[in-house]
C-alpha cells in the first residue's frame, strides 16, 4: 500500500513540474513570428536545393546523357544497361519530386502559422496599456489545460482515497490488538 501511495505522489509531483515547465516555455507572439520567418528562410534554401536536384535528374535522364554516363562500361547488352540506368534515375527523380512536394506543403503550413502568429502579435501589441493591465487579463482556458486540470483533480482524489484506506486499515489493526 505504501508503494502505491509513493507512486501516486511521484506522478503528482511529475505532473506539477511538467505544467510549470510548459507555462514557463511559452513564447510571445513576436518571438513566434521571428522563429517562423527563420523556418521559412531555411525552407526556401531546402526547396532551392530540391529544385536543383530535380533539374539534374531531368538532365541526366536525357538519352544522350545516359549513353555518355555508360560510355566507359563495356557490356554485351548495352540496351539493358541503359534501361537499368534510366529506371534508377527515374526512381531517384520521383523521390526528389516527392521531397519537393513535401517541402511545398510544409511551406504552406508555415505561411499559415506565420499569418496566425502575426495576427496574435498585432493583437498583443494593440492591446495597449501597461504591462500591469495585460497581467490582469484572464487567459482563455484551452482544452489542453482543461485536460491537465482534470487529470490533476483525478490524481488528487486517488491520493485522498489511498490515504483514507490506509488510515482505516491502521485503525482496524489497532482495534484487533
Amino acid at each position: 500500500m505504501k508503494s502505491a501511495m509513493i507512486i501516486l505522489l511521484m506522478i503528482l509531483a511529475t505532473s506539477c513540474f511538467s505544467l510549470t515547465a510548459y507555462s514557463q516555455s511559452k513564447q510571445s507572439a513576436a518571438e513566434t513570428v521571428q522563429d517562423l520567418k527563420l523556418q521559412l528562410i531555411e525552407l526556401d534554401a531546402k526547396q532551392e536545393a530540391a529544385k536543383l536536384q530535380v533539374q539534374q535528374f531531368e538532365d541526366a535522364l536525357k538519352p544522350e546523357n545516359i549513353e555518355r554516363s555508360l560510355a566507359g562500361v563495356g557490356s554485351t547488352k548495352p540496351e539493358e544497361l541503359r534501361e537499368q540506368r534510366r529506371r534508377q534515375l527515374l526512381i531517384e527523380k520521383k523521390a526528389a519530386d516527392a521531397q519537393l512536394e513535401q517541402l511545398g506543403l510544409k511551406r504552406l503550413q508555415l505561411e499559415t502559422a506565420l499569418a496566425a502568429a502575426e495576427v496574435q502579435a498585432y493583437q498583443e501589441s494593440a492591446g495597449g496599456g501597461s504591462g500591469f493591465e495585460n497581467q490582469l487579463r484572464v487567459p482563455s482556458i484551452t482544452p489542453r489545460w482543461l485536460l491537465a486540470f482534470g487529470l490533476l483533480g483525478i490524481l488528487i482524489v486517488a491520493v485522498v482515497i489511498c490515504i483514507s484506506v490506509l488510515l482505516r486499515m491502521q485503525a482496524i489493526e489497532r482495534a484487533l490488538r
